[in-house]
């Protein structure tokens, strides 16, 4: 019996108690149910892995946790920051353990509540530092900033991830099975939403700026075009102004095996972008996104930059002097990017593409 106990400990120990749990803080060890009774002659089946998953970590490491995040003040109990760190798959394994005792609290409402409170902090940011940025790009770079990928890296370098219950349950025909980062992922949109709750909107924006917003994203890798050629085109024209054209800036090696010829995009005398490549075709492709990349990526100062959530420290309706900070100035609203490639069955009808009717053709 000494043996199996050993054996036993060793297991849960390495699987999921971490070393920041130690067993002095379990209050019996080995739990009865791992215990076979001396009159009992039937096997006994004990799962350390369900076990240890339902085993809330020390309070010890719960307030050393909340402190090293700046969240020491937030709340004098460590329950809270204890439910964070809880994921609702945890029900299943705690309630076939423990079916007389009430199930732990869960991060479910939490998690939800810092999801939309990110994506909203997201949002606003992207839009505002960005404004010409394409709706799709806007909403990858949103999942960038904010998404379950980053979510999870969040809480990892937070220190989070010993702290986390959860279980990974089979797969069922109405639910997949829970992963890991799913599950950690949810401990820091959980942070979040309990700034929020404890404290004001105004932390919780502070907080997403702080661990999440700071983050430097390429948004240019996440800007992909089909055809640039004419979505400039189509660009230029809604601005008014003249028609893009090409021209060769220089080259080299035209008769080698390797060329490189170098074109520019000009507007009038203005210079929109510039492009290499082995070839003429691939330098203007690259120099019509590289005209479009400059629109898009253009950036918002970081001293101009006003948020609308910048309203919530005050009356929106005109009593400037409740405002804690300056007042608020709306940004311009940068244009909307162009529609090109369509297929024909929306309602919008493209001016380059229309057909005249037969009432038309006669009129003329």
């Amino acid at each position: 019996m000494q043996n199996a106990q050993r054996r036993l400990a060793s297991t849960a120990t390495a699987q999921k108690l971490k070393p920041t749990i130690p067993l002095s803080s379990v209050r019996t060890f080995p739990p009865p149910q791992a215990l076979k009774p001396k009159d009992s002659k039937s096997p006994i089946f004990f799962d350390s892995d369900t076990w240890a998953a339902s085993q809330p970590p020390p309070p010890a490491a719960v307030t050393a946790f909340a402190h090293r995040v700046g969240l020491g003040k937030l709340t004098t109990s460590p329950k809270l920051i204890q439910q964070a760190c809880t994921h609702e798959s945890i029900t299943l394994p705690y309630s076939k353990l423990h079916p007389n005792k009430p199930l732990p609290l869960t991060n479910t409402n939490l998690a939800t509540l810092g999801n939309s409170l990110l994506g909203l902090f997201a949002t606003e940011f992207v839009h505002a530092s960005y404004p010409h940025l394409p709706t799709r790009v806007v909403k990858a770079a949103v999942s960038a900033y904010v998404g379950p990928t980053t979510c999870a890296d969040v809480a990892r370098e937070m220190g989070a991830a010993p702290l986390l219950r959860w279980y990974r349950a089979p797969n069922t025909l109405l639910r997949p099975a829970v992963l890991h980062h799913e599950a950690l992922s949810s401990v820091s949109r959980a942070l979040t939403a309990l700034v929020y709750q404890e404290r004001s909107i105004e932390a919780a924006k502070s907080f997403a700026h702080n661990y999440f917003l700071s983050r430097e994203i390429d948004l240019r890798a996440m800007i992909k075009f089909t055809n640039p050629k004419k979505a400039l085109a189509l660009t230029v024209e809604k601005f008014g102004r003249e028609k893009p054209i090409s021209r060769l800036l220089k080259e080299t090696g035209r008769f080698s095996v390797s060329p490189v010829f170098v074109v520019g995009i000009y507007s009038g005398q203005d210079k929109l972008g510039e492009g290499f490549g082995s070839s003429l075709s691939m330098a203007e492709f690259r120099a019509a996104e590289d005209a479009l990349q400059r629109l898009y990526l253009t950036r918002t100062p970081p001293d101009q930059l006003r948020l609308p959530s910048q309203t919530f420290t005050g009356d929106v309706f005109g009593n400037l002097s409740s405002l804690k900070s300056t007042p608020y100035i709306p940004g311009e609203l940068g244009h909307a990017e162009v529609n090109y490639g369509s297929a024909g069955r929306s309602s919008i009808v493209n001016p380059a593409n229309r057909t005249l009717s037969e009432e038309e053709l006669e009129e003329d």
